[in-house]
């Protein structure tokens, strides 16, 4: 994979490229404050595809949102259409892991006709939000927001400091190989040490979410076939109720389980490859 820059009409993307132009075009949408490297295991395996990984808006080297702009599902859809426009590609399959899985989701129905497959891990939609919890949502939000100017980034005085400081993180803990490779696109210097290259609006609240219901619907006009692969223990925003249900949603899919980590296809690129079909 060699290092790419999409200059798009709505920012510049930093990405990760194979160099097999003549395959099966193939986007691939990271995790949350992850980045292109997350599919570095993975793409030796996919010889057929020309494979584009992109780091996503806020994300490892590409573009972050003005000062008075918020990221959004709407938002990430037109960057990533944008992104499909500049690499020349009118239908694409998309290939994502957790909260890429979650927009590929929503990308292939808001432009079925640009969408020639999915390929998901451990996501199937975006996280919902109960109607009676809107406003409590919305204040914590507003609040987040404003007080976010006064907060400061966590400086390492070693990259190997935020290499350990990724593998021991609450919400998805890593081994040291593959923190290794997020920490190498994931940080940037500045005085004193190192910093997350990452948005840190990023780590704000959502402001508003879809209902279920609504996700329910945006399942159901996905027009190409799927395969979603989920990791067992099963991710707690991920619990077999609401997976079953979401899967019931989605006119062509597949859906297979693997013993292993949130992160596997970092960790069993073989299997995981094997699993979805790729």
């Amino acid at each position: 994979m060699r290092d790419i820059v999409l200059d798009t009409a709505r920012g510049r993307f930093g990405a990760l490229r194979n160099d097999n132009t003549d395959g099966v075009p193939l986007l691939a949408l990271h995790g949350w404050l992850d980045n292109a490297a997350s599919f570095l295991p993975m793409a030796p395996l996919l010889t057929g595809y020309d494979l584009v990984a992109l780091d996503m808006p806020g994300h490892g080297r590409s573009f972050h949102y003005p000062d008075d702009a918020e990221y959004s599902l709407f938002s990430t859809i037109l960057d990533l259409l944008a992104a499909a426009d500049t690499l020349g590609w009118e239908r694409f399959a998309v290939l994502g892991h957790s909260m890429g899985g979650a927009i590929a989701s929503v990308l292939a129905a808001a432009a079925p006709e640009r969408i020639e497959r999915l390929f998901l891990i451990e996501a199937l939609g975006p996280l919902s939000g109960s109607e009676d919890s809107t406003a409590s949502r919305l204040r914590d939000a507003v609040a987040q927001r404003r007080a976010l100017d006064s907060k400061r980034k966590r400086v390492f005085a070693d990259p190997e400091l935020a290499v350990q400081a990724r593998m021991h993180t609450v919400v998805a803990a890593l081994d040291e190989a593959s923190s290794r490779l997020l920490i190498e696109r994931g940080i940037r210097a500045v005085e004193g040490g190192f910093e997350w290259s990452s948005d840190t609006r990023l780590t704000l609240p959502t402001a508003v979410r879809m209902s279920e219901a609504q996700v329910h619907d945006c399942l159901r006009s996905i027009a190409c076939p799927v395969a979603l692969l989920v990791a067992e223990p099963t991710p707690p925003y991920f619990m077999p109720a609401l997976r079953d249900t979401r899967v019931a949603c989605v006119p062509e899919i597949r859906s297979v389980s693997l013993t292993g980590s949130h992160h596997l296809h970092m960790t069993q690129p073989d299997e995981v490859v094997a699993a979805l079909g790729l």
